[in-house]
């Protein structure tokens, strides 16, 4: 038995690059610099040496997600490593990167009504309400004021130890 998952979490290093194919696949291109933290063998200290992962998106999917996001933008990968290898003017070449299955936007960079960057947007989709014909719509109160999040509220505790 093998397994073949990869999750990494990063910023992107460059706007994501939206091609297609002759036959009209959409192909995304992302790619996401992942830290690695080290301890300095002369100094002591701790130092972030940065990793960077070529990612790849196929599909309606890809073009979806590519306009959301945009250099520096905080993504979450889900996906498999990919290996291929091909020869170019007699010198052979290789690449390993990330068949993206999965994504998640942690921050983005685009003005797209998004939470900004470093606050995660936390929504719970509603379930489809069965609406009756007959039932005439309900129409909120204006005297009853609408429910807001509290600004109070951090959906964050900073005493969290991880």
């Amino acid at each position: 038995m093998s397994i073949n998952r990869v999750i990494i979490s990063g910023n992107l290093t460059r706007d994501p690059e939206l091609r297609a194919t002759q036959s009209g696949m959409q192909i995304l291109g992302l790619g996401v610099a992942v830290n690695d933290r080290r301890k300095n063998p002369a100094t002591g200290g701790w130092e972030d040496y940065p990793n960077y992962v070529e990612c790849v998106m196929f599909g309606s999917r890809a073009g979806s997600v590519a306009q959301y996001l945009s250099k520096g933008s905080k993504v979450v990968i889900e996906g498999k490593l990919h290996w291929s290898q091909w020869e170019r003017d007699g010198k052979k070449r290789s690449k390993l990167e990330v068949i993206i299955d999965d994504i998640e936007f942690i921050s983005t960079r685009k003005e797209t009504g998004q939470p900004p960057a470093g606050e995660i947007a936390c929504t719970t989709p509603m379930p489809a309400a069965s609406v009756d014909p007959a039932t005439p719509a309900s129409t909120p109160d204006p005297a009853t004021p609408a429910s807001t999040p509290d600004p109070a509220f951090s959906l964050y505790d900073d005493d969290i130890p991880f």
